[in-house]
């Protein structure tokens, strides 16, 4: 009877020990995959129909159930060509790109729901992030088979300081803006899915802005006054139209006062980081 009244007091002991503690989630380390999209001068009406990959990591630290704050980077690429556009001078202005984008950013997590890893009741929330990041970006083209980074070339007339124009950073700050969902799956793992859209202070992802310097600005011809590289590339209308291009000095060529914007669709997984700690009274 004394050795079973020993084990009972043991036992009651150790339960009372275990709902002492409880789990709190501190933070996150996570990885993302999904699809990037671009939108500016190239693709005026937010079509989504070329989307290509994006890859993330991220860390993220918790305050309480609800509020967090996060740090992340991202590689994507972002790419788009006039002859998807409906709009017939489009078609005939006739530009491309594509270009890699480097991104790091730090933003704030709201959770609209309670979230607590580990409780059957809390294990789904919405969210909405918001922040501030840089990235850069080196747009490219194809020309003859051959690969040519476009802002050394100049194509509005930045090398000549046409209008008073000069050669854009390759670097730019962006704001994301995006809302997402996440589930916990146990203890230590969770998953997302989220969307968040980039505004950015760039009009020059696409290499794409103003207007045409014309095909007799400098650098645009050679001693024989053939075309350079920069003269094929800043207009291409003569592959669409050879007898009356669109590049004449003072056309429009992009339009300047909307800067261009990126998207990334991604799906995540990460890592709960967490702690024990003393439940309170309530």
């Amino acid at each position: 009877m004394k050795t079973l009244t020993i084990l009972f007091f043991i036992v009651l002991g150790y339960n009372a020990n275990a709902q002492r503690y409880d789990y709190v989630q501190q933070g996150e380390f996570g990885i993302t995959a999904g699809a990037a999209h671009y939108f500016g001068d190239l693709n005026t009406r937010a079509a989504i129909n070329r989307p290509k990959p994006a890859l993330g990591i991220f860390f993220r630290k918790q305050f309480g159930n609800y509020i967090g704050m996060r740090v992340s980077a991202h590689y994507a690429q972002l790419g788009y060509s006039d002859v998807y556009s409906k709009n017939d001078y489009q078609k005939t202005r006739n530009l491309s790109f594509n270009t890699n984008i480097w991104e790091l950013a730090v933003q704030g997590d709201f959770n609209f729901f309670k979230f607590i890893p580990g409780d059957p009741e809390h294990l789904f929330t919405p969210y909405v992030t918001l922040g501030a990041g840089v990235f850069t970006y080196d747009p490219y083209a194809y020309i003859d088979g051959n690969k040519e980074f476009l802002r050394p070339l100049g194509t509005e007339g930045q090398l000549s300081g046409y209008q008073g124009r000069k050669p854009y950073s390759t670097m730019a700050f962006c704001i994301p803006l995006g809302v997402g969902v996440k589930y916990n799956i146990s203890d230590k793992m969770n998953l997302s899915f989220e969307i968040t859209q980039r505004f950015t202070n760039t009009d020059y992802i696409d290499d794409v802005s103003t207007t045409y310097a014309g095909s007799n600005a400098p650098g645009f011809t050679d001693a024989l006054g053939k075309p350079t590289t920069a003269g094929l590339l800043q207009d291409r209308s003569y592959e669409v139209n050879p007898t009356n291009p669109l590049g004449v000095a003072g056309r429009q060529r992009g339009w300047s006062k909307q800067k261009d914007q990126y998207i990334i669709a991604e799906i995540g997984i990460s890592m709960n980081i967490g702690t024990y700690r003393c439940p309170s009274a309530n």
